[in-house]
């Protein structure tokens, strides 16, 4: 159960720091809402226009499980260009929404859709949105509270989602989402269609839309709010913060909002920081990630609240400095892992909700301080445990195949949506909007495709200035604040001797790199950058069934070989006079790349403390 505030403005708003990882959006919490995943009908044979309002012989889909996966219930992972989605929406879900007199607006939020969705009420359409990774919401006011069918509280209206995902566009942000039927080398089953939370929220005519948090230094926070529906003169926005571990009150701030205002930048200071020798008690950090939490309150100028929601932010300055990642003015080793996000029986949805939650404390039980969410903009939840637990995350851009004016538009505009619902947690760190060349195939001679890389990066640090970007991991790099290397060498002297000291780190940055690519290009320069080894390792093992199709970089022949390689590869690691951090491939097996330190169901393959040893030494 969540634990609840004891505010005036929301009598049972929830501590958002004490949440339980149910609720969809982490950092912007409201009393109610009415989860409206479960049992949907379901087709994917056929695309009649018809069906704007519901459709004959449907089957039944576990939302937000997608048809490829064996917990959907359809368990069909072949191609699915155009899927159909319907629910029933009753009474009692707006009830559970907290539909009444004072919240009569009604949200339907959905947390991600691949690729395309159109969205109907009682064959009224309501509205869409491209790109499949990526939030969005529409007004359903009107649709819901018109007559459809039955009243009172039998009253109900039928909910119908279209999805559209090519497999073969190969202009869409895809990630690893293979474009082949059958999963072929480093790519996997594709995910279609509806994957995250849908759900549904009364708010208030006058709401908060959006909230923003920056870390502006170590004791200044700025709050950005965005808010819709009109405000009447002398309406004012009230920002309370506590630091709940301690039952400390931290800050009040209130500011008036002018009527044509729809966004509100407040400036929130933590007066207790400005004690230098004391600011680190509040800091956020791997081994202490303290939280605190804000209630947004808007009022009206007769004191009567409009509107309320609870949110968490956390305290802490990222920056890069002497060749060193600054966490706090304090240089850090990032020790990262390779995170696929992907589980066999779900695909890129978590089986369960709890899930995102073990699997922050699987990484940090391997003993990793780090995490990079590869092809794959996460679940929110997963970043609410990141936030609580203590884990750094770097977030990546699913990428696109092909470079086009096409596949530019769509993965900037899917890029910038992901951006902005995730700059305010503080587990995020660093930001990958290229990997690999993966949709630049010919960045090392194209000036239009470096363009393309660096205008991804550029755009990056416009919407958020205060995080390192990579302008693409791994080589070729057009402009990035952190160099970072792909390697696979499988022999850990070998590897020793690539990255030893400042010799070798100028011959690694002035020639061509482990993958025979450059490693700068486009007249990007050493400034003394940050250099991570951001892919290494991925050292094959099956302990258990054999996959004919399995692989790795590298073949162990039993568990101690397996241990024993990877102790190798981390001892070079911890041997370079300049690498900044790394990220080791991979956490899981995901299907035949059987390269994962866990098995695909999440179990180690030999006991956690001896893979911890090897990762951390000692």
């Amino acid at each position: 159960m969540n634990a609840h505030l004891g505010n005036d403005a929301a009598p049972g708003l929830p501590l958002a720091t004490r949440q339980d990882g149910e609720y969809p959006r982490p950092q912007m919490m409201r009393a109610r809402w009415a989860d409206l995943d479960g049992t949907w009908s379901f087709r994917n044979t056929g695309d009649d226009p018809s069906w704007r309002a519901g459709f004959p012989a449907p089957r039944d889909i576990v939302v937000p499980f997608p048809p490829e996966s064996v917990a959907s219930g359809i368990d069909e992972p072949g191609f699915h260009p155009v899927v159909w989605y319907s629910r029933t929406v009753t009474a009692a879900d707006l009830e559970a929404a907290g539909h009444d007199e004072d919240t009569p607006r009604l949200l339907l939020h959905f947390g991600a859709v691949d690729h395309r969705a159109r969205v109907w009420i009682d064959g009224q359409f309501i509205g869409g949105h491209e790109g499949g990774h990526t939030p969005f919401t529409l007004d359903v006011t009107d649709a819901l509270t018109s007559t459809g069918t039955g009243t009172g509280a039998d009253a109900a209206h039928t909910l119908v989602v279209r999805a559209e995902d090519d497999p073969h566009d190969l202009t869409q942000p895809r990630g690893k989402q293979d474009w082949h039927e059958q999963p072929h080398d480093i790519w996997y089953r594709r995910t279609t269609g509806i994957w995250q939370t849908v759900w549904l929220e009364a708010v208030p005519t006058t709401s908060v839309r959006h909230l923003r948090w920056t870390n502006v230094d170590h004791e200044t926070m700025r709050l950005t709010v965005r808010l819709t529906g009109t405000h009447p003169a002398g309406t004012r926005l009230r920002v309370e913060v506590h630091w709940t571990e301690h039952d400390e009150h931290l800050a009040t701030v209130e500011v008036t909002v002018a009527p044509t205002a729809h966004e509100v930048d407040l400036v929130v200071p933590i007066a207790r920081q400005a004690n230098g020798q004391a600011e680190q008690e509040l800091q956020w950090s791997p081994d202490a990630p303290h939280l605190v939490d804000a209630v947004v309150t808007l009022v009206a100028a007769d004191g009567a609240p409009l509107d309320a929601v609870s949110s968490y932010f956390g305290i802490r300055t990222t920056a890069i400095g002497s060749g060193r990642f600054l966490l706090n003015d304090r240089s850090i080793d990032v020790r990262s892992v390779l995170n696929q996000g992907y589980w066999p029986e779900s695909h890129l949805t978590a089986p369960t909700r709890q899930a995102l939650r073990r699997e922050v404390e699987l990484i940090k039980e391997l003993g990793f301080n780090a995490a990079r969410n590869h092809q794959k903009i996460e679940d929110p939840r997963f970043l609410y445990w990141a936030d609580r637990l203590g884990l750094m995350v770097w977030g990546e851009a699913p990428a696109a195949y092909a470079f086009s004016p096409t596949a530019v538009q769509r993965l900037m505009r899917e890029w910038m949506d992901a951006v902005e619902r995730d700059a305010s947690h503080p587990s995020v760190v660093t930001w990958v909007p290229a990997n690999e060349s993966w949709g630049v195939q010919h960045i090392a001679s194209d000036p239009a495709q470096q363009a393309y890389a660096r205008s991804l990066a550029d755009v990056t640090r416009a919407l958020d200035p205060t995080r390192p970007v990579i302008s693409n991991d791994g080589w070729e790099h057009p402009d990035s604040d952190i160099i970072s290397v792909h390697d696979y060498e499988g022999d850990g002297e070998r590897l020793a001797r690539t990255y030893a000291d400042d010799a070798a780190r100028r011959r690694l940055l002035d020639g061509i790199g482990p993958a025979d690519r450059p490693i700068l290009v486009g007249g990007a320069q050493d400034h003394g950058q940050p250099v991570m080894l951001t892919e290494f390792g991925g050292v094959n093992h099956q302990p258990g069934v054999q996959r004919d199709d399995a692989w790795g970089y590298t073949t162990a022949a039993d568990g101690d070989d397996w241990i024993a390689r990877i102790t190798a590869l981390y001892d070079a690691v911890r041997a370079s006079s300049f690498l900044a951090g790394s990220c080791w491939t991979q956490l899981t097996d995901t299907m035949q790349e059987t390269n994962g330190l866990l098995n695909a169901d999440r179990t180690p393959k030999e006991p956690i403390d001896r893979i911890r040893r090897a990762v951390l030494g000692g």
